[in-house]
């Protein structure tokens, strides 16, 4: 199914999210939509199964204009499934019935017929175990897997997908992904709203930048992703996040910490390696730093990670009013004072401020000694 998107805009009161969108889709391709927040990614969707009305513009698909007032909404949406990032499951509803209502009131099949695609499907989707479950039984993967199955029944020739990973836990990401990867198996045409970069980078036949309103940058994975253009292109790419945890002189949660840190470093795809050696080094300088005379019963420190996506180091800054001058000389255990010398470059350290450290994942990159 192609489609081809002119001149695309929608109009709210306060905002326009999309201000001049063009795009031709090819039957079969999968299109990744990445970007940042606030920049129409969904809204595009939204309007590509009409969910939304676009102020003006037109969406052909196959060569029939979608946004014509002629248009068979629940026939385009038989062909063009829509996954959403909250599932959108009926709560009232069991797993089997979410699947197959649609089977049966849609396409007009029987109440067998329809059961018995629905049950396809969900063994599809790893689920036939749980269709007399209700969704709030379910782990969030497990509703996103039942929102695909549900969406897959109806046969689409079209599958959108806006941000199906954002509201999992990460350690349910990519029981999901695996999902949509058996989708894309099929040849069926895919536009894919989402913030995984390294999933988009594998799966896609094409990627879209969207910024100001429009698709500002397309290409390959190669093209956006290793050789991009354009200046907003190549800042998001090239982007950072942060990860922030305070400790109190008290003690900490040692393990809300690290279950923080880890899920952290899985979004960022930081490598078993490095996050081993974040945690040593993030263990040594807390061990040092709540044992050290300088420090005040009443403060607090500050720990503060930066990474981008697979990066082969982090940074790390630690921040305390009282932290000393010289951070490295409260350690005097020769293995700790190891672990730090081998595994980080101290960047810089300052009284009343806090002291910064490079952690990489390649022992012989050199360090503090």
């Amino acid at each position: 199914m192609a489609i081809e998107i002119k001149h695309l805009r929608k109009d709210y009161a306060d905002v326009s999210p999309l201000k001049d969108v063009n795009a031709v889709i090819h039957p079969g391709e999968i299109i990744s939509v990445i970007g940042p927040s606030g920049t129409g990614k969904s809204t595009l969707l939204r309007c590509m199964n009409r969910l939304e009305t676009p102020t003006s513009g037109s969406i052909l698909v196959d060569g029939t204009d979608i946004t014509s007032k002629n248009c068979s909404l629940p026939k385009l949406r038989r062909k063009i499934g829509m996954v959403f990032q909250n599932f959108n499951l009926f709560e009232h509803k069991t797993v089997l019935e979410n699947v197959s209502m649609g089977i049966h009131d849609l396409l007009k099949k029987d109440r067998d017929t329809a059961r018995s695609e629905a049950m396809s499907l969900l063994k599809r989707v790893g689920l036939e175990d749980k269709t007399g479950s209700y969704p709030d039984e379910l782990s969030g993967g497990q509703r996103q897997r039942v929102a695909i199955a549900r969406a897959l029944a109806m046969k689409p020739e079209v599958m959108l997908f806006d941000e199906p990973t954002s509201a999992l836990d990460p350690t349910m990401v990519s029981e999901v992904l695996d999902i949509i990867r058996s989708v894309a198996a099929d040849g069926i045409t895919m536009i894919i709203v989402t913030h995984e970069m390294r999933f988009a980078k594998n799966i896609s036949s094409r990627i879209f930048y969207m910024d100001e309103g429009e698709i500002y940058e397309e290409g390959t994975p190669d093209e956006i992703f290793n050789h991009p253009r354009r200046e907003k292109t190549k800042a998001f790419i090239m982007r950072t996040r942060t990860w922030t945890w305070k400790v109190g002189m008290g003690g900490y949660d040692d393990e809300s910490m690290r279950a923080s840190l880890q899920a952290f470093c899985h979004q960022q795809y930081l490598s078993i390696r490095l996050v081993n050696k974040i945690e040593l080094v993030l263990e040594e300088l807390l061990t040092a730093i709540l044992n050290s005379s300088d420090m005040r019963t009443d403060s607090e420190i500050t720990l503060t990670m930066t990474a981008a996506e697979e990066a082969s180091r982090v940074h790390l800054a630690v921040g305390s009013p009282d932290l000393p001058r010289d951070l490295l000389s409260c350690i005097k255990d020769p293995y700790s004072r190891r672990i730090l010398n081998t595994y980080t470059t101290s960047c810089r350290a300052e009284a009343g401020g806090g002291a910064e450290f490079m952690i990489h994942a390649r022992e012989e990159a050199g360090g503090n000694a």
